[in-house]
């Protein structure tokens, strides 16, 4: 009897830690490609609208995305590319 619940201990330590080792293959982070910023070329001005900034440096400039970010004493207008 002390022989079947060693063994059936054992399977079920093995199958939690099976489980869990699945579990934490699932929740690991995936490697992301790096983003790098530059100054807009295409906006002229202050930049007061991410949207507008965001929209031209998708279309104009072929960028992932873009957004206004304080410079200096005002704010301009940096597009994201992929690096």
């Amino acid at each position: 009897m002390a022989k079947q619940l060693a063994n059936s201990f054992t399977r079920s330590l093995v199958l939690v830690l099976l489980i869990s080792l699945l579990l934490s293959f699932s929740e690991m982070p995936m490697a992301e490609a790096k983003v790098c910023q530059k100054r807009s070329k295409t906006w002229s001005g202050v930049c007061l609208n991410t949207g507008n900034c965001n929209r031209q440096c998708r279309n104009w400039e072929g960028a992932r995305s873009g957004a206004c970010h304080r410079q200096g004493f005002g704010f301009a207008c940096f597009c994201y590319f992929k690096c």
